[in-house]
């Protein structure tokens, strides 16, 4: 019985030392990189052939882009009062991802968020241009966009 009590009394100093032994001090953490985009911009796209203008809200941290922009004119279902087939509904929220580029122009992702089937995405350019950003979309309805810091 002394042994095991010995055993334990033992046991639970090594345990008590091993605790106390302090780890050593993190390394100092490296900043994470920056870019010079790096921060919020907002602006409002032209209406482009669709007439329909755009609302951006992008965030550039690190060189990773994310952000939306925002159809203010698009409307739910409205009532069908000629019993004709409605018009499809435009997307009224794009979801905007991507890298930015310092210097030159970079290619951004633009999908829309629609129900259903009906995947739609497209591609934008954007470039540092003076102390803004410009976004033009290659395809659909070509608006262009130029941000400013908010």
């Amino acid at each position: 019985m002394t042994r095991l009590v010995l055993s334990l009394l033992v046991l639970l100093t090594a345990l008590s030392a091993a605790a106390q032994t302090r780890a050593p001090a993190p390394a100092a953490e490296t900043p994470a990189p920056t870019s010079v985009l790096d921060g919020q911009w907002r602006g409002t796209s032209d209406g482009g052939s669709c007439n329909a203008p755009l609302d951006y809200v992008i965030t550039i941290e690190n060189g990773f882009v994310d952000g939306s922009a925002y159809d203010t004119t698009a409307h739910g279902p409205v009532p069908n009062l000629k019993k004709a087939p409605a018009p499809a509904p435009t997307p009224g929220l794009w979801q905007i991802h991507g890298v930015a580029k310092p210097t030159g122009a970079f290619s951004l992702i633009s999908v829309a968020s629609v129900k259903g089937s009906d995947r739609r995405e497209g591609k934008l350019t954007a470039r540092s241009e003076g102390g803004g950003l410009v976004i033009s979309e290659t395809s659909g309805c070509r608006r262009t966009v130029r941000l400013s810091r908010s």
